[in-house]
């Protein structure tokens, strides 16, 4: 009499076994992953956010991308060269900013002032996208200035339309139209339901 081996029919079920671990452990991965990005990009300021966003007619998103590269959220915050506050808002371009909108109140102590920071940003903000109409240039030109920019924009080395910048001589604000890019994107694809 020939014996018949026994089938093992613990294979396949351990192979479906470890397929369903793996899965669910992709799952909390992502979902763990999804949690800290939302924890770094979070949504701060809403109600002053929204309001001067439409105001002045920027992207909520890309306002929220400014604070969170410029002060972390830090209503307090001092850059090395100056700039304070949420947006980190310079005193000439306070002044400027000041002088344009005929604000006769405001002081630039303000800009530690959450509302009045972020009314002054968003103001910034639609005029730059108003002037250069891509985020690279509004990037640029919030970090470098316009004139910076616009000079950059002249030139073919930088900018064969005159429109986008193909090259940003300054490593400084490159990364800076990296991390806002970035950040612009990631609070997009978070919160852009």
């Amino acid at each position: 009499m020939i014996k018949r081996r026994k089938r093992n029919n613990a294979a396949p079920v351990i192979a479906v076994t470890v397929i369903i671990a793996l899965a669910i452990v992709a799952i909390l991965a992502y979902i763990g992953y999804d949690s800290y990005v939302r924890n770094s990009h979070p949504i701060k300021y809403e109600s002053y956010v929204e309001r001067y966003s439409r105001e002045y007619g920027v992207d909520k998103y890309l306002v929220y991308a400014v604070i969170k590269t410029e002060s972390g959220y830090r209503p307090d915050a001092v850059s090395n060269v100056g700039a304070r506050g949420l947006m980190q808002i310079m005193e000439t371009t306070f002044d400027w900013i000041k002088f344009k909108t005929g604000d006769d109140e405001s002081v630039y102590y303000d800009m530690f002032d959450p509302e009045t920071n972020i009314k002054y940003g968003c103001w910034l903000l639609s005029y730059l996208c108003r002037e250069f109409g891509n985020l690279d240039a509004v990037a640029a030109a919030y970090h470098a200035g316009r004139g910076q920019v616009n000079e950059w924009l002249s030139d073919s080395n930088y900018s064969a339309d005159g429109v986008h910048l193909d090259v940003i001589p300054i490593d400084d604000t490159a990364y800076y139209v990296s991390k806002i890019t970035k950040a612009y994107n990631t609070y997009l694809r978070l919160y852009n339901k």
